[in-house]
């Protein structure tokens, strides 16, 4: 499966650094219509995304529509469902009607295109209250939509919270978008962006945290977040190499007709040896 773990944010309306932003080693890109775009140059902005369609690249494309209560959302989704696109953020989800509505219109799209049914992902950002309290539903929506992704920027507004270096305000909605995500049998989701650029080691640590309650990635808003970004991600040598030990102890511990063992002091059963078994599936090339 192909890792997801950084999603670098690109403004669609400033073609060198879309161009740019192809040639970095983020998992995948997301072309933005909604916020980094001026109001005036929403629909002029449109074709310039699509053209970026068809350039090579090492990473996903996404391109962030703006939000299906707004009067550009309609136009985005006709635009830019075309051959070369993967995905579409989009922005403000509040209820499963709205992804129902998006599925039905993107799958139309699609057979009218002569596009593979159902290949464009959608992610759903939730960034309000009320998307949180809805967030069983949208989960379990049954449409296309394989992650979700949490928005602190416009949540924390929402909710007319300060949005703090230590993030602890973040942590219940946080925990609601992992374990809804968990509870209707979807990937783990994204974490929200970090947007303070002077603060590197804030950054840092708001990563690792994300990655400790269980989401997949975090998007980003700038080149050098990425290679810390897929770090916090992704298990390092060390927890790697004890993984490999854990499940081998325990394989050999497992012929012998034992269920649990002990391995350097730490009790070792199933639950442990499958958290071991995934760390080695996400270390996989």
């Amino acid at each position: 499966m192909t890792a997801l773990r950084s999603f670098l944010f690109a403004p669609g309306n400033h073609a060198r650094r879309v161009e740019k932003a192809l040639t970095l080693a983020a998992d995948a890109v997301i072309l933005d219509l909604e916020d980094a775009v001026a109001v005036a140059e929403k629909t002029a902005t449109r074709p310039g995304v699509v053209s970026a369609f068809t350039r090579p690249r090492h990473s996903k494309l996404y391109v962030r529509v703006n939000a299906l209560t707004t009067e550009w959302a309609y136009g985005d989704l006709i635009a830019i469902v075309q051959p070369g696109l993967d995905g579409i953020i989009l922005p403000k989800v509040e209820d499963a009607d709205q992804l129902k509505t998006a599925d039905w219109l993107i799958r139309a799209l699609e057979c009218e295109r002569g596009l593979p049914p159902g290949a464009i992902d959608v992610i759903p950002i939730i960034e309000t209250a009320r998307g949180i309290t809805q967030l069983d539903r949208i989960a379990g929506a049954g449409t296309r939509v394989r992650h979700l992704a949490f928005g602190a920027g416009d949540y924390t507004l929402d909710m007319g919270m300060v949005w703090s270096r230590d993030e602890q305000e973040l942590l219940p909605a946080r925990i609601a978008v992992v374990t809804a995500s968990r509870a209707a049998g979807i990937a783990p989701p994204l974490d929200t962006v970090w947007a303070d650029l002077r603060d590197t080691d804030g950054f840092a640590r708001s990563a690792a945290r994300a990655a400790a309650l269980g989401f997949q990635g975090k998007m980003c808003i700038h080149p050098d977040q990425i290679a810390v970004t897929n770090a916090a991600f992704s298990p390092d040598e060390a927890t790697l190499a004890q993984a490999r030990r854990v499940v081998a102890a325990f394989e050999q511990a497992e012929r012998q007709g034992s269920a649990s063992i002990q391995l350097d002091g730490q009790f070792i059963d199933y639950p442990i040896v499958q958290r071991a078994r995934h760390v080695l599936a996400q270390g996989e090339p």
